[in-house]
């Protein structure tokens, strides 16, 4: 019956017919899934590859979460004081040395006497040239120098392989040496560490040990905008530490040998016959000009400090604020040390900071409490470093190494018992 309907009146026929099938898409668009995009490297007919535990599906790449801002480039003049030039010859050299390394170096600087002049040291004598890298991943990184470079690790590190040397690496202060190394007609000395460690000890000094030879002249080679800007807060702190040991007016000299000085202070190997005992004079007599290159900029900058460029002599404000205001400025562990000896002499902090500082600043035995507390964090380093150095270097490396040290300071003992 129906049919005939319809039959007899096309127009009808024609409306039912589009209604259902109008219905019968709409239904399927909401039933069905949208399409998968296609696939350029799988091919319908091929089968799934059989995974076993020797043959594991590799795992999504999940990128890492930083743990800090990424700091991908600074300002051309941020911390243009901390590119020291030397002279071609050696720029060449110690660029063409570190590009030799296979391994992934993120920063590089050389240093020591090697790199710029200091007294005590003939002209046609040629000292070891002393290296220092900081890298992403230890293990990682001497996997892949082991391997370019065997002969550079002593036979123990090579039999336990590149982990055992990141563990020995990782023992406070934080750096592994090689040394003795013959490359490009010298020889050379490396030290290795990680980029968080560096970053670390320039700004809370836990060690003292790289932000102190940080505080004297280096070469930058490779850069990195972290170490920059970490560096710029080490050599900021430098100079404060050093104007709270210093009286009013002094002059440049006396600021350099002091900052010079911080890393030498309570180091074990200046209380035995391993070490030059005018080893910081010999530093600053020499390199007057980097000092001032590193710290002149940095100084003027602090309120209350006046430093004419064209003057040796400088001047500081010494009232108990102004010294406050560099005090609580201080590396944080450094901080930490001196706050403790005056726990029981000085009301809490909390009952009011200003008056607590100002208190600390202004007591007479600070400069003496800041010399102690330095002393205590390089002995601890220093020691641990020079038990380390038997393990990184090996026994004959280790005995020709201390051999040329205690030959150096009978030298220099010698020289200064001559020209007195």
């Amino acid at each position: 019956m129906m049919l005939s309907t319809l039959s007899r009146s096309p127009r009808t026929f024609t409306l039912v017919a589009r209604s259902l099938s109008t219905e019968a898409i709409s239904s399927s668009q909401s039933q069905l899934p949208p399409p998968l995009p296609p696939s350029p490297n799988k091919h319908p007919s091929s089968k799934p590859i059989s995974r076993t535990r020797f043959d594991p599906a590799p795992r999504p790449a999940h990128p890492p979460r930083p743990q800090y801002q990424v700091l991908p480039h600074l300002p051309p003049s941020f911390g243009r004081n901390q590119f020291l030039p030397v002279a071609d010859s050696t720029r060449a050299l110690l660029e063409s040395i570190v590009a030799e390394f296979n391994a992934p170096i993120r920063y590089a600087f050389a240093y020591g006497s090697g790199v710029f002049d200091q007294d005590g040291y003939k002209k046609d004598e040629k000292p070891m040239l002393d290296f220092m890298f900081a890298v992403t991943h230890a293990a990682h990184w001497h996997s892949i120098n082991m391997n370019q470079f065997p002969s550079h690790y002593p036979l123990h590190a090579r039999v336990l392989g590149s982990s055992f040397v990141a563990r020995v690496e990782d023992i406070s202060p934080g750096v592994y040496f090689n040394t003795f190394i013959p490359m490009k007609g010298v020889t050379i000395k490396y030290g290795v560490t990680t980029i968080d460690n560096m970053c670390a000890d320039l700004l809370n000094w836990r060690t003292l040990y790289l932000a102190g030879r940080m505080h004297k002249p280096i070469r930058i080679i490779k850069d990195d905008a972290r170490v920059r800007l970490t560096q710029q807060v080490n050599l900021t702190s430098a100079v404060r530490t050093a104007l709270l040991t210093l009286p009013e007016t002094f002059t440049q000299r006396e600021l350099f040998t002091r900052v010079a000085g911080f890393s030498y202070a309570g180091d074990v190997r200046m209380s035995l016959p391993g070490e030059n005992r005018g080893k910081v004079q010999n530093i600053v007599g020499r390199q007057t000009e980097q000092f001032k290159e590193l710290y002149h900029r940095l100084v003027v900058a602090l309120p209350g400090v006046h430093w004419p460029a064209h003057m040796e002599t400088i001047q500081q404000d010494t009232s108990a604020h102004a010294r406050a205001a560099h005090l609580r400025k201080l590396p944080s562990n450094l901080l930490k040390h001196i706050t403790e000896q005056y726990a029981s002499e000085v009301h809490p902090k909390e009952a009011d900071e200003t008056m607590y500082w100002t208190s600390l600043a202004g007591d007479e035995k600070l400069p003496q409490i800041i010399d102690h507390e330095l002393r205590k964090i390089v002995r601890q380093s220093s020691t641990a470093q020079s038990l380390k150095g038997i393990v990184s270097a090996g026994l004959g490396k280790s005995v020709r190494y201390s051999t040329e040290k205690i030959n150096k300071w009978w030298n220099s003992r010698n020289a200064s018992a001559g020209s007195s």
